[in-house]
């Protein structure tokens, strides 16, 4: 009986092995055209059901990675630009209006900004430890797609913190009466807030996804960033 047992326990093995080598194969080495497909298929499947949960999980936000969409926050230059080149562009009156001198906005995080198609890593935001020169992304309402933008200033009302934003390449914080969203960014409540960016991950690599919703997007919003 025991030796059938090992025998059956040993051809079970030889199968579950000889499974596990026909997946690594078609996943990795086989350069098919179905072994391609089931490539992306199954890259597709394994972020979206285990490492996006896992990453919502120790994040502790719904956003732990965002693709950037528009160029509200780009710099000239972008990765090789300088903070001073971007800064002395007419950014000093800018930021003057909300009593942000250029030597606060130096230490301030992601002073260098970012560019559409980047892809941005985002934590839950502790709203009590928000400050002014803090990138959030928040729920706008209005858009499908949550805004990324500076905190600019902070205030309290009823006991609660509310906070005014702009990007950090518009011209002035985003009003119902001056944008195609309707969005009001002078009163954003602490339950819009999604998260707190912490840095960009990789560079204008989600550009393989906005490609195909260019067409789509109004045409202030299409192509690639310059300065404003």
């Amino acid at each position: 009986m025991k030796s059938k047992k090992k025998e059956v326990d040993k051809k079970y093995n030889n199968k579950i092995k000889e499974g596990f080598h026909k997946f690594w194969y078609l996943l990795w080495q086989d350069d098919s055209f179905k072994g391609w497909i089931f490539s992306l298929i199954f890259l597709f499947l394994l972020v979206q059901y285990i490492i996006f949960p896992s990453l919502r999980l120790v994040t502790g936000t719904s956003l732990p990675l965002a693709i950037v969409e528009t160029c509200s926050m780009y710099h000239q230059g972008n990765f090789f630009s300088t903070f001073q080149g971007w800064f002395d562009n007419d950014k000093e009156e800018k930021y003057l209006r909300y009593s942000i001198t250029k030597k606060e906005f130096e230490k301030f995080p992601l002073k260098r900004g970012f560019s559409k198609g980047d892809i941005i890593f985002m934590v839950k935001a502790d709203l009590e430890k928000l400050q002014v020169g803090d990138v959030i992304a928040f729920d706008a309402g209005t858009k499908s797609t949550p805004i990324v933008h500076r905190i600019i200033k902070i205030r309290e009302e009823n006991g609660k913190r509310v906070f005014t934003t702009m990007g950090d390449n518009n011209q002035e914080i985003l009003k119902p009466n001056n944008n195609l969203w309707n969005i009001d960014e002078e009163s954003i409540r602490e339950e819009q807030i999604l998260g707190r960016v912490l840095f960009r991950v990789v560079p204008e690599i989600g550009w393989v996804k906005l490609i195909f919703f260019e067409p789509n997007k109004p045409v202030l919003e299409r192509g690639l960033c310059k300065q404003n």
